[in-house]
Parts: structure tokens; sequence; C-alpha cells
């Protein structure tokens, strides 16, 4: 596929066109922050693969990966065969996804777009995906409905989600006390790794349903402080929250021993972490 996507723009009326761009500005900064290419290399590599095969790519397949980040998702389904549209916010985190794709001999198309106002037509794909992505959309509803708009009938659509309850669930919950206030509307994040949220928001639209709790293992970091350090240099949120704080330096040790604390709960003598995560599959009706 061409590096350009032929695409039409699209504003969902459920939330304000304003909201949306003030969110979308926001959320493409911060995802901008750090190197989140190295989380996905070093820390969720494995991830991705796991959802393109639970989803079933198969070769020939127009394939949409939302909130792709430098293609965790979006190159094995390319590897599989799949002809593939890369899709996220934040396009600065294309250039480390083609140096990815170039060493792994294939091609795909990288477009910048808003999970909630996908630029597709509907139908457009066979296979819509989701690898930690959709679920940082913070008007769920909005998203799912352009989600459940852009497959085909019968068409699939696979999910990867932290949940709630594991460890990056419960490092959000930390994080939130400290954090700058989410617009009206917007709904956790972690949310989608709930099951039961996640049939809500697709509700009767979809069929063979597939939901499935995992943990994913982690091995990249020997103590608590160096999971701590390395999210505070690297991952978005991460530092977004921790520049909230920037001036008050009792809050900003409050959340440094948090992050300790939670890490420390999880991790194994010899530094193993299991993050829990829901892999969902199904077709649209």
């Amino acid at each position: 596929m061409s590096d350009t996507a032929d695409v039409r723009p699209g504003i969902p009326p459920e939330v304000p066109p304003e909201v949306l761009a003030a969110v979308r500005t926001k959320h493409r900064a911060l995802w901008a922050l750090g190197d989140y290419p190295a989380v996905a290399a070093e820390v969720v590599p494995a991830l991705g693969p796991i959802l393109v095969e639970a989803a079933g790519v198969h070769p020939g397949d127009r394939v949409l990966d939302i909130g792709a980040g430098s293609g965790n998702a979006a190159i094995p389904a390319a590897l599989a065969g799949g002809s593939v549209i890369a899709s996220d916010l934040t396009p600065e985190l294309f250039e480390a996804g083609r140096e990815i794709a170039a060493a792994r001999g294939v091609e795909l198309t990288w477009a910048e777009g808003d999970a909630h106002a996908l630029p597709y037509d509907d139908g457009s794909f066979d296979t819509v995906l989701s690898c930690l992505g959709v679920m940082f959309a913070p008007f769920h509803r909005t998203a799912a409905d352009e989600l459940v708009r852009v497959v085909r009938h019968a068409g699939t659509i696979g999910l990867v989600a932290w949940t709630p309850d594991g460890f990056i669930g419960q490092m959000f919950a930390a994080m939130r006390p400290y954090a700058p206030a989410p617009p009206p509307g917007a709904q956790p994040a972690p949310l989608w790794g709930d099951e039961g949220h996640v049939r809500d928001l697709l509700g009767d639209r979809i069929t063979d349903v597939r939901a499935e709790v995992r943990s994913l293992p982690v091995t990249r970091f020997a103590t608590a402080t160096e999971f701590r350090d390395f999210f505070k240099a690297v991952y978005g949120p991460t530092i977004a929250v921790y520049r909230n704080i920037a001036d008050d330096a009792a809050r900003t040790a409050q959340l440094d021993d948090a992050l300790l604390d939670l890490t420390n709960r999880f991790q194994n003598a010899d530094g193993a972490m299991g993050w829990e995560y829901l892999l969902f599959t199904a077709h649209r009706r």
C-alpha cells in the first residue's frame, strides 16, 4: 500500500467537535513524550503477534490497526499477508515503525487518525485491530462506534487492553490523583480491559465473542526502582502526570513511593512480573 491513505474525514455527532479537537491536541502531545517505541519493543513486543494470531489475519485481508503506535500489531499483520493501515493520532511514532517494518521486509500504510473519528468509509476493512491503542481514546462509546462502523459485516474485531485490576490498570489508578482532570465524559482507559464493558460498548452489533484474561510475562526490570525510572523517562502518560506535579516536591515524592509500592507488590524476587490483559475477538454481526 502507499504511505498516504486515501480517506475521508468524519466527526461523530456524540462528542462536540471542539471537545474532540482539544482532546486530539492534548493526546497527540502526550504520546509524543518520551519514547513509546521503546516500551513497545522492550516490554510488550509479544502482544502484537498474539493479537494478530487470535484475529486470524490472512493474506490479502484489509486490516486497520487503531492506535498502532510504532506497529506492534500492524507489522505482524503485514507479515501475515494483510494489506495494513497503521493509524495513530501521534505520527511522531511512525518513524520507528517504518524502520522496524523495513528491517522485517514488509510494507504498510502509516496514516494519522483519531479513533473517535476514523477517516474511512463504512465497512472498509476485513479486520480491525487495536493493541493497547483504542483503550486510550477517552470517549469510549464514540470510539467503539467508529471501530464497528469501519469493519465489514462478518469481519473481525480484535482487541488487547490492560485490565483494571492488573498491574498497568493499577498503575493508572495510582497516578490518577496526581493527573490533570480528564475532559467531561471521559472514561478510564483500563475499562477496555473489562469484558463486560467491551460487550456493552459493542452491544448486539457483534457475534462469536471470544474473551480471555491473560498475563504478559515482563522481565525487563530487575527492581521496582528500575521500572519506575524507565516509565518516568519514556512512557507518555507517566511523564505527563509527573509534569503536572513538577512544582510540588512532596506530591512528587508521594507518587514516587506509590509506584514503588505497587511494583513491589507485583514483582517476584527475581524481578519478574505478570501484567494482566484482556484478549477480545468478535465478528461484526
